[in-house]
């Protein structure tokens, strides 16, 4: 996830008819048909554990790079896993579309390449959001439910994006507080948290796998003077916790937390079921060009 407040972005209705929009130059812009630049000449933005924002081909855009790299433990615990970046590029497009698709307003506008999205630029709300269908990690820790037990309803909770304070777990008086985001805003990340939680619950249960959990960010997208909370960064196996319907077999990033192994083979497993990737594009993928500092 993203560690620090950098912008991130939304498609609407125009892009999915192919309409050009006109930008702060008057010239149209075509977000389907974007101006690539080669990587060495883009301008870095930002880069994060697992992401790299680069300066998109038109005003208000991004490009976002997804990275090979597997962090736990606030990057305590790191390794670069060939094909990880590849394959949740490839998950995250495809859930953020069928977000768009629904009416969800999310960052995402389309996929580039096979590590890059095109995506809106925003302000990054410097909040996680996590919401909670079943006992597992801290949670479980933290309250001494045993992992797996279903929770009477889903529950909503907000974690401070500070990696030096390791991202602690904040309440509603501490956002309003300290300035993160106002009660509305508040307001509108919990409707969209909800509304991403029943959808994704759905989705995924569909192709035999739990949503025990997942954690998401907003930003604000402004539109001249106005402005509308958006789902940003993304959403796949490193941010939700994904289990086998019958097995219970872990298929997110808890099999690189916890030493269990195979976390490429549980991420190809979800794109696979979802429809959106098979092993042998990921393989080819994972060998192509990668990131050079």
């Amino acid at each position: 996830m993203l560690a620090l407040a950098a912008p991130i972005t939304i498609s609407d209705s125009r892009l999915e008819t192919g309409a050009s929009e006109p930008n702060k130059t008057g010239r149209p812009m075509d977000f389907l048909k974007p101006r690539l630049i080669p990587m060495n000449r883009r301008r870095r933005i930002y880069e994060g554990k697992a992401k790299v924002l680069y300066e998109g081909p038109e005003p208000g855009t991004l490009i976002q790079y997804f990275k090979d790299d597997a962090t736990a433990f606030n990057a305590k615990k790191h390794e670069v896993v060939d094909g990880k970046g590849v394959l949740n590029n490839r998950i995250s497009e495809y859930l953020f579309q069928n977000l768009n698709d629904i009416g969800v307003p999310t960052h995402f506008i389309r996929r580039l390449t096979m590590r890059e999205q095109l995506i809106r630029e925003v302000e990054i709300i410097p909040l996680e959001v996590v919401v909670r269908n079943v006992a597992a990690g801290s949670l479980s820790t933290r309250l001494g439910i045993e992992e797996g037990t279903q929770l009477p309803r889903s529950i909503i909770e907000f974690y401070y994006k500070n990696d030096a304070l390791n991202d602690p777990m904040v309440s509603e008086e501490h956002i309003t507080a300290f300035g993160w985001a106002a009660p509305q805003e508040i307001d509108d990340i919990m409707a969209l948290a909800i509304r991403v939680n029943d959808f994704l619950s759905g989705l995924f249960l569909g192709v035999g796998i739990r949503l025990v959990d997942f954690k998401m960010e907003c930003g604000r997208l402004w539109e001249g003077d106005n402005m509308r909370i958006v789902v940003a960064d993304e959403i796949s196996p490193d941010s939700c916790r994904l289990w086998d319907i019958k097995s219970n077999d872990k298929l997110d990033k808890d099999r690189f937390r916890r030493d269990m192994g195979g976390m490429i083979e549980a991420y190809m497993e979800v794109a696979r079921r979802l429809g959106v990737m098979q092993e042998g594009e990921v393989r080819r993928a994972a060998a192509g060009p990668k990131l050079v500092s």
